[in-house]
């Protein structure tokens, strides 16, 4: 499963993630990571069975973690196939079809949100 793991500045410069997974013995695929002076967030795929002690050891450790089950939704109204999306999403959801139009493979979002402020006519979201 995907979830997305949010470091507060209080708790920015512990290796909190670090001490989580060598506790839990829990093995992370991070796909994305940001991190400033004042923040961080990492998106993760976790394996199932891994994911309550995970949790628990980064949320006790000062983080939020949110599972990330929504997937990219595009208003195809909405929509002007500009190909924005496609040049900024970091898991190649997006590609052009064979008509020009935008194609995509929900299967390979992480709900990274990188899309959604890229789109010039706000056409993406996150499914809720």
């Amino acid at each position: 499963m995907m979830i997305k793991i949010n470091i507060s500045s209080n708790v920015i410069g512990e290796p909190i993630l670090a001490e989580s997974m060598i506790e839990t013995k829990t093995a992370l695929n991070i796909s994305q990571a940001h991190f400033d002076s004042t923040y961080g967030e990492i998106i993760a795929e976790v394996e199932t069975d891994d994911f309550k002690s995970i949790r628990e050891a980064l949320e006790s450790k000062g983080a939020k973690v949110t599972v990330l089950d929504h997937p990219i939704v595009r208003d195809e109204e909405e929509c002007v196939e500009c190909g924005a999306c496609i040049s900024v999403c970091p898991g190649h959801v997006f590609s052009f079809d064979e008509e020009w139009g935008i194609a995509q493979d929900i299967e390979k979002c992480i709900q990274c949100g990188t899309c959604i402020k890229m789109c010039p006519h706000h056409a993406l979201s996150l499914e809720k």
